[in-house]
């Protein structure tokens, strides 16, 4: 809390390039699951149909990212005026709910951004429809992971921004967990 206090500056500025870093690491994350998961889907006109995707995941990916930051922050603020230890795991424990709501972001952003650009390419497609395939996807995939390997994969590697809030906390609380052990014993 101290590093980003010290390190922020201006609101102004501060958070511009926070979103914009952010649309970059969505950006970065879905080509890479693209890459990796659905190469066949780079090439040809599921290529070009991929590469204007990428631009609504990217700003709608961005989004949640910053407005997950703030409320981290928030939580964080929260947390370091916890009294008792169950107040700071509660606290850290929104943590978790952020990154299940970022699971439902996710899936939300790949329909939303195909709709956006199938209706862009004058293609009509009904958004209710597109959840419908998407939310099929999900359950589908929870009912039978070994078949849906590459998109599950895919969902995680899209996840990665937004799980590095919590990857970060759980970071601090091992080291503070050592800590706290380490200073017991000697």
């Amino acid at each position: 809390m101290d590093f980003y206090e010290a390190k922020r500056g201006s609101i102004y500025t501060f958070y511009p390039t926070l979103f914009l870093l952010f649309v970059l690491i969505n950006i970065g994350c879905y080509w890479w699951a693209m890459f990796t998961a659905f190469p066949e889907l780079t090439r040809g006109n599921a290529g070009q149909h991929y590469f204007k995707v990428q631009f609504p995941v990217g700003f709608l990916g961005a989004l949640f990212d910053s407005l997950s930051f703030f409320v981290t922050i928030f939580i964080i603020r929260r947390v370091l005026r916890a009294q008792k230890n169950v107040e700071y795991i509660l606290h850290l424990s929104l943590d978790l709910v952020i990154a299940v709501l970022a699971t439902f972001w996710v899936l939300f952003v790949f329909s939303f951004s195909g709709w956006i650009i199938h209706l862009l390419d004058s293609i009509h497609q009904d958004l209710a429809d597109r959840n419908e395939d998407y939310k099929r996807m999900l359950v589908d995939a929870l009912a039978n992971p070994t078949d849906n390997k590459r998109n599950i994969y895919f969902g995680l590697i899209m996840g990665v921004s937004a799980m590095l809030p919590t990857c970060s906390y759980v970071f601090m609380f091992l080291k503070s967990s050592f800590r706290t052990i380490f200073q017991q014993k000697y």
